[in-house]
């Protein structure tokens, strides 16, 4: 499970679920800020550490890590990058 939060108000909770699938034999890849690596990184496979940002900006921080393996997931998967299964019903062409 890839985990991208950033430590905060509901960090709290993303910890219990991580805490949940380790109990049941997942394995957590978490991305987060230093705060949050000290809180929850223990017993990752694996941990990113990202900049402390305000929380309007956070989730355009936290995107970007993960942007790059899907992309590489995609084309693993035979995926047409250029035009996604069912994007016509996620865009509206105008």
């Amino acid at each position: 499970m890839i985990v991208l939060a950033a430590s905060g108000l509901l960090f709290e909770k993303t910890v219990s679920t991580m805490q949940e699938v380790r109990a049941h034999g997942g394995q957590i890849a978490l991305i987060s800020d230093r705060e949050g690596l000290d809180g929850a990184g223990e017993g990752c496979l694996a941990a990113i550490e990202l900049p402390k940002a305000h929380p309007l900006i956070a989730p355009l921080v936290y995107a970007v890590p993960v942007q790059l393996p899907a992309y590489h997931v995609a084309r693993v998967n035979g995926t047409d990058l250029d035009q996604p299964r069912n994007l016509v019903k996620s865009v509206t062409a105008g």
